[in-house]
């Protein structure tokens, strides 16, 4: 333990001595008494361990017209684009979680409602949330979480995170997302507490999602809903989901027997919000985002500036 505690340091201190100071990599060698080649590994080390984190302010990308572009291309109230130093999955999640949550501090106030859903990207943003002093706001759970698999959804700690954020308790939908049988999320849906939470859920004023890729490694398609069938009839035409609803490319719903079975909120009902937050990015959701804003079902878009020119290049069909 000892060892690992004096490896640490030395790393650090590296890290301190070639970032903070200017020293070179034989000066840093000769200082803690080691070779050159372990100064240069211990900088990759205080790397890859998150306790040196480099960020590129890069002036000539103006996001600023991007997100002006945007809002004018999509008829958006609000678009807000995080310039991201690489465009890699977990990286934009973490930029879109912390660009998404300080937006979420400043419009939130007394008395709101915030309809969240799940998901990896969703888990980004309830990390990032600032406690805000607010009183009398809901936050509810817009669909299903339970999972058939092993597979975490995050749908419990996102909504604890928001409901500490926002000085609540929050409203969970225990339930899966997709059933087998529209029979049986008839008689689910006809619960009077199952009622409430999915009646909430529609007077949201803020409602704040993602989009999943249509990808057998993606986090819906883990959860052990989908027969081979809807698989089948899937993966031709859907270029994402929302709310585990399927949509084409131009935002209309792709298996109308799935969506019978889907629990939770309507994609007709998102176009309704005063506040209808898309957050994503990234090559896999790339026409997903596109197809959505296309339905309408966002009139607020958190992504990338990488994801942005996409959006803006990319013509109809």
């Amino acid at each position: 333990m000892q060892l690992e505690t004096d490896k640490l340091n030395k790393v650090i201190e590296a890290a301190k001595l070639y970032y903070l100071l200017d020293y070179n990599q034989n000066e840093i060698a000769k200082m803690l008494g080691v070779s050159r080649p372990t100064v240069s590994r211990f900088l990759q080390m205080a790397k890859s361990e998150g306790i040196v984190q480099i960020s590129i302010m890069d002036p000539t990308e103006d996001t600023a017209k991007l997100e002006r572009l945007l809002e004018e291309k999509f008829g958006l109230k609000k678009a807000l684009v995080a310039s991201i130093p690489q465009y890699e999955d977990h990286i934009i999640k973490n930029y879109l979680g912390e660009k998404a949550a300080v937006y979420l501090n400043e419009i939130v106030k007394d008395g709101d409602i915030i309809g969240v859903t799940w998901g990896t990207t969703l888990y980004h943003v309830a990390i990032e949330l600032k406690q805000k002093f607010v009183k009398d706001v809901k936050v509810v759970q817009l669909k299903g979480g339970v999972s058939h698999a092993e597979t975490n959804t995050y749908a419990s700690e996102i909504l604890y995170l928001f409901g500490k954020a926002f000085n609540t308790s929050p409203h969970y939908l225990p339930l899966p997302a997709i059933v087998d049988h529209a029979v049986v999320k008839q008689a689910m849906e006809a619960d009077r507490h199952i009622r409430r939470i999915l009646d909430l859920g529609r007077e949201s004023n803020i409602a704040i999602f993602t989009i999943g890729p249509v990808k057998k490694d993606s986090l819906l398609f883990q959860l052990g809903y989908f027969t081979d069938e809807d698989l089948e009839s899937l993966y031709p035409n859907a270029v994402g989901d929302i709310c585990s609803r399927f949509f084409d490319k131009n935002g209309n719903i792709c298996n109308e027997s799935l969506n019978e079975r889907t629990l939770g909120i309507n994609l007709d009902d998102l176009k309704k919000k005063e506040k209808s937050i898309l957050v994503a990015g990234g090559p896999n959701k790339l026409e997903g985002i596109y197809g959505a804003l296309k339905g309408k079902f966002a009139n607020v878009l958190v992504t990338d500036q990488f994801t942005a020119q996409f959006l803006l290049d990319k013509k109809d069909q």
